[in-house]
């Protein structure tokens, strides 16, 4: 029996008991003693035990039926099991390019509280970078791009590529997140927490609502954001 949401079919779920076991150099999310498969057949077997755990509390959260979009760690580890080894690099360049037309580089010309919150806000994210990462990207004001330079982006891609599949997989999905590789990097590391990273990337929007209320609709999309950038903290702790 399957049910259907929005033209989608769904399974219902057909197993009791999920557990992590070692398996194949990794740990392995069982399913009644079974381990389940990506779409092109390779075995849900993850690097750490915490990221195996985080894939199976998703598995058995699936009642009645078993709904992949809300299992963001199994499809995300998916994505790293079989498609991320054949484009490391590509994946590598985006992540620069996030770099290139960093959030935390554009900032407003007015009105001055935003600016200084801003200011106050991402510049320590910037100087972080620079020190900690050897990243080092210049800000600007207004929305005409600023050209980056190059060691910065290099930097930024090679610190990406320093990344198994998993943590860049993640990486690269922070940074669309968030619009910024510095955010991503900085969750990545634990430098800030996945509530911090939200509320860093939307700082403007979050500035428009305190002046002229919140829209129900973008308190949707705002939830939606939030959850994805809680998990992704997850993600990144448990593969450390």
């Amino acid at each position: 029996m399957a049910a259907r949401e929005d033209g989608v079919q769904h399974p219902r779920r057909f197993y009791t008991a999920v557990t992590v076991a070692p398996a194949g150099g990794g740990h392995a999310v069982q399913l009644d003693g079974r381990t389940p498969k990506a779409p092109g057949g390779a075995p849900l077997i993850l690097p750490t035990p915490g990221l195996a755990a985080l894939a199976a509390g998703e598995w058995d959260a699936q009642n009645p039926y078993i709904v992949m979009v809300s299992m963001p760690a199994v499809r995300l580890a998916y994505t790293a099991l079989e498609k991320i080894a054949a484009v490391r690099e590509a994946v590598a360049d985006e992540i620069a390019r996030y770099a290139g037309s960093d959030l935390l580089c554009y900032r407003a010309e007015s009105p001055r509280e935003l600016a200084a919150e801003q200011t106050a806000a991402w510049d320590p994210l910037l100087d972080w970078a620079r020190t900690d990462l050897g990243v080092s990207l210049e800000p600007t004001v207004g929305i005409i791009h600023r050209e980056q330079s190059a060691d910065a982006l290099a930097r930024v891609r090679s610190l990406a590529l320093d990344l198994d599949d998993f943590g860049l997989a993640a990486l690269a999905h922070a940074a669309g997140l968030l619009g910024s590789a510095v955010l991503a990097l900085a969750l990545q590391r634990g430098r800030i927490t996945g509530e911090q990273a939200h509320d860093l990337a939307r700082l403007d929007e979050a500035f428009q609502e305190r002046l002229w209320g919140i829209d129900g609709e973008a308190a949707i999309r705002t939830q939606g954001r939030l959850a994805e950038a809680l998990w992704l903290e997850q993600w990144f702790e448990a593969l450390r």
